[in-house]
């Protein structure tokens, strides 16, 4: 059995006609007869029912068929996997990404991509660290785009870029008129966090060390709420119910400038030591229209319907405040891959891509 007769007793099936099928096939019809005739010998079924007016599978013959397309399919893709082989940049790229990071980075990230390397389309899978983990190691992705800290599992790492908190308050909240705020300042407020799983969570936890300790204590945080997504935190701000902190990259890009405050080394901060500049943290960008003197909540009823729930609808209701310079908390974003894949031209590539994106806030990292 070859590959040459499978492809021609699916040219006989489709065409239903041994003539018309050999020429789709560029052969003689006495060796298209020939060779399905052989292979129905050394199968020991008959394939089809042959007349004077018209071919006819059989029964067995569709089955076998079918199975037969599956085979030269499966074939087809040996042959790209040898494709990519000698162009590791053919074929799609499959890209894991966890929730904090996709909404903000993946609009540029695919229009990058798309410019520098259209042969590589990326086949997305935004998920949880852990998951996105699992399916690094099942083969399931080619890499992910993660923040640190989580567990190595012998994967290769290259450091993408260092992203600053934000500390995102209540208009109408006395720090609202802060040019900058530190940890130790957002001690006794109502901390608003996303739900267990989420990572954004525990690197709050992690990276303020103040907000673990506190959250278990009567005299810290006096309660918490969470959310299901960055987005559904903003608007809980917004909406007065307390205070959290955002990455950069979640900040409306208008008050992101290159020239934006960079983290110094404290404890807290997590930064490469080549990143570091001198600089001031920039007072806090006022939100929304200047002509509007008040920092509540309009009332319900003359509120826009789309008020809280269109991109950066919250900009009137929420501050966004940099921390102070000697005290900003960070996370190392990173992306990951297995070790063992080929593709390493694709990987530089991808990370070539993030770099070309505006990434506004961030310290990119070499």
């Amino acid at each position: 059995m070859t590959l040459t007769e499978l492809k021609y007793i699916v040219a006989v099936a489709r065409e239903r006609h041994f003539g018309r099928a050999a020429e789709a096939c560029f052969v003689a019809q006495p060796t298209l007869s020939v060779a399905v005739k052989k292979l129905e010998e050394e199968l020991d079924v008959k394939l089809f029912e042959r007349s004077a007016s018209e071919v006819t599978l059989t029964p067995l013959g569709e089955e076998v068929v079918r199975q037969a397309q599956v085979v030269l399919e499966q074939s087809n893709l040996i042959r790209d996997i040898a494709k990519r082989g000698k162009d590791p940049l053919a074929g799609p790229l499959r890209l894991g990404i966890i929730y904090t990071i996709g909404p903000y980075l993946l609009p540029d990230l695919v229009r990058q991509n798309m410019a520098l390397t259209p042969q590589m389309p990326l086949m997305l899978q935004e998920n949880f660290t852990s998951k996105l983990l699992e399916m690094l190691r099942s083969g399931e992705i080619d890499c992910a785009i993660l923040a640190e800290p989580f567990p190595d599992s012998g994967l290769a790492q290259a450091a993408l870029y260092d992203e600053p908190f934000w500390a995102a308050v209540p208009s109408s909240h006395p720090l609202a008129a802060r040019s900058s705020v530190s940890a130790e300042e957002l001690r006794k407020e109502n901390l608003l966090l996303l739900g267990t799983g989420h990572c954004f969570r525990d690197h709050v936890l992690e990276v303020c060390p103040e907000f673990a300790r506190f959250s278990s204590h009567a005299d810290g945080i006096q309660k918490s709420f969470e959310g299901s997504s960055l987005e559904t935190i903003k608007h809980m701000v917004a909406a007065g119910m307390g205070v959290t902190l955002v990455p950069a990259l979640s900040v409306p890009p208008e008050l992101l400038q290159p020239s934006a405050s960079k983290a110094g080394t404290s404890g807290r901060t997590r930064r490469s030591a080549a990143s570091e500049t001198d600089s001031h943290s920039p007072a806090a960008p006022e939100l929304g229209n200047a002509g509007t003197a008040t920092g509540t909540l309009p009332a319900a009823g003359n509120a826009r319907p789309d008020a809280l729930f269109s991109p950066h609808s919250d900009a009137p209701f929420v501050r966004y405040i940099p921390f102070q310079p000697d005290d900003v908390p960070t996370r190392r974003v990173v992306l990951a891959w297995r070790r063992s894949f080929t593709r390493y031209e694709a990987i530089a590539a991808l990370r070539n891509a993030v770099y070309a994106c505006a990434l506004p806030g961030v310290q990119r990292l070499s």
